[in-house]
């Protein structure tokens, strides 16, 4: 049995667009902040040795492989019986700010292996109530608007959101924390300021997008209440949690366009992550300027800013599987060119940092605006109900690639003698194999990762046709 969907409006609103691109405040801050800072806080400021921040950020995120499975499981369990998402989003406004705050509050003074601890814990906790937000957040464009091009032009405001949003975190949480640690005279009361200040930004974006669903009544497709037969046939209601998790799981191998793309964001998120990582790394002992992190980051930003929406023209010109090529391609090349550092140090790197802004922008809007299409695709060949267990995959998928660049970050700092400090004691330099680590970590490393994601990526197998098939009642031009 089919169910009735309820008439959808021919035009999503544009009120429903922003509201649920201010999600990327949430996704895109607690992906940029901890990378940007976190390890350097670690290494930096509680003298942890990288090899073990590294494992720190990397086996907090582990977490994530075992929680947004179950998140997306949970989360189809709401829609099928509420037509909701929006009880688990709320509740990542309130476990995530806290934690998080919890993460960057270590005393000064704490002895390096209970700091290691005391992050590792917050910072677990903090992922889950990102899961609680991401997951749902993640699908809602299936449900929000149909269509090849539409999810295009609704996943291209969001990451429009995305880059002003890193620009924010990445220019303006360094920025935060150096006046928290000029007024608080320590690089403790920096980081909590920086917290804070991040967290109160969570809270209100999360409380401003969960309610997109109610806002698009009328477009938003939900089942209807009572759950009809088959939502509760494919996400049973009183199924446990363990076993729709399992379910989730079985979907790598039935969805081979889901398993091409995942991988392939999965590869470049190791990239981004590490480069993200690196940047501060860079900032302060390549270009000799800790504050040239915030000059680096309006480098990457205001070009992804304006390529954002240029990337959704393309994409409805020549396909969003030829674009992602293109972006990964230009990625590719400006990363590449990074390894002048070694030759010349200096502030040139830009030129180069503004490609690898416009390539970031497209390997962001275009397979996110993809997932949705997987998703609808999958609805037609294997049946509904399944959108919340793909977002918990690709929500593993995605915070596993950036811990897991922060590890390689962490393991070739070990590896090449990186000095730690202390809020006390500084390190004046770095050793030159230290140097060369550093820039091995922020140019060539992620230039070959994202050679190896063209592998997947050219292996992805749905075109437009496949998409606005897969959904012929609805249409494919909703205008979004």
């Amino acid at each position: 049995m089919t169910p009735t969907a309820p008439a959808r409006s021919r035009e999503l609103r544009g009120g429903v667009t922003a509201r649920y691109a201010i999600g990327e405040f949430v996704t895109s801050g607690f992906a940029a902040l901890p990378g940007l800072v976190l390890v350097f806080y670690l290494t930096d400021s509680l003298a942890v040795p990288a090899l073990l921040a590294g494992a720190v950020v990397t086996f907090a995120k582990i977490w994530d492989i075992i929680i947004d499975p179950i998140v997306g499981a949970y989360s189809d369990r709401e829609f099928a019986a509420r037509g909701s998402r929006r009880r688990l989003m709320l509740l990542g406004a309130v476990v995530l700010p806290v934690f998080f705050v919890v993460t960057f509050a270590v005393p000064t003074g704490t002895e390096p292996l209970l700091a290691a601890v005391w992050v590792f814990v917050a910072f677990l906790l903090a992922a889950t109530g990102f899961s609680f937000f991401q997951v749902p957040y993640n699908v809602l464009p299936a449900e929000l608007v149909s269509g090849y091009d539409a999810r295009t032009r609704l996943l291209s405001a969001r990451v429009v959101v995305l880059t002003a949003a890193i620009l924010l975190y990445g220019g303006g949480g360094p920025a935060l924390r150096e006046v928290g640690t000029e007024l608080f005279g320590t690089d403790f009361g920096g980081y909590l300021s920086m917290a804070v200040g991040a967290a109160v930004i969570f809270i209100v974006a999360i409380v401003i997008t969960a309610g997109v669903e109610k806002a698009a009544r009328g477009v938003v497709v939900v089942p209807p209440k009572p759950a009809s037969r088959v939502f509760t046939e494919v996400a049973p209601p009183r199924d446990s949690i363990a076993v729709q998790a399992r379910r989730g799981t079985a979907m790598l191998r039935s969805s081979q366009p889901f398993r091409t793309l995942l991988a392939t964001f999965f590869t470049q998120a190791l990239a981004a992550g590490g480069m993200l990582a690196g940047t501060q790394y860079v900032a302060t002992w390549v270009l000799g300027d800790t504050d040239a992190v915030t000059l680096l980051f309006v480098a990457l930003i205001l070009p992804a800013i304006i390529a954002a929406p240029l990337w959704g023209v393309v994409a409805r010109r020549i396909g969003k599987e030829r674009s992602y090529v293109i972006a990964t391609s230009i990625f590719f090349l400006a990363a590449l060119s990074l390894t002048g550092l070694l030759i010349v140090p200096g502030f040139w790197i830009v030129v180069p940092i503004g490609f690898v802004g416009i390539a970031y922008a497209g390997i962001q809007a275009l397979p996110l605006s993809m997932l949705p299409d997987v998703i609808a695709h999958d609805a037609r060949t294997n049946g509904p109900g399944r959108g919340g267990s793909f977002s918990g995959i690709w929500t593993a998928g995605e915070t596993m690639g950036l811990a897991f660049g922060t590890t390689i970050l962490a393991v070739i700092l070990a590896v090449s003698g990186y000095l730690e400090s202390t809020a006390a004691t500084a390190v004046e330099a770095q050793p030159t194999s230290a140097i060369f680590g550093i820039v091995m970590s922020f140019s060539v490393v992620p230039a070959v990762l994202m050679a190896v994601s063209f592998v997947s990526l050219l292996r992805y197998p749905l075109r437009k046709r496949d998409i606005d098939l897969a959904e012929p009642a609805r249409g494919a031009s909703d205008p979004a």
